[in-house]
């Protein structure tokens, strides 16, 4: 499963609960995207959740 390379977000296990209260297995994935960063002064392709390309700590190509 993809992770973050910034903050190391990665997919997180529970229980989907229905209206009847039965429960079975849930999937809480991130919102990843691969991206052009600018990474020790060159180009390249980075796995970041949006959450910190919204926050700024990576810096776009």
């Amino acid at each position: 499963m993809a992770k973050c390379e910034v903050c190391g977000k990665g997919a997180h296990f529970g229980n989907a609960v229905s209206h009847s209260h039965r429960r079975s297995n849930k999937i809480y994935r991130p919102n990843i995207k691969t991206v052009r960063a600018i990474v020790n002064g060159g180009t390249k392709k980075v796995k970041v959740c949006t959450r910190c390309m919204k926050s700024g700590l990576v810096e776009r190509a």
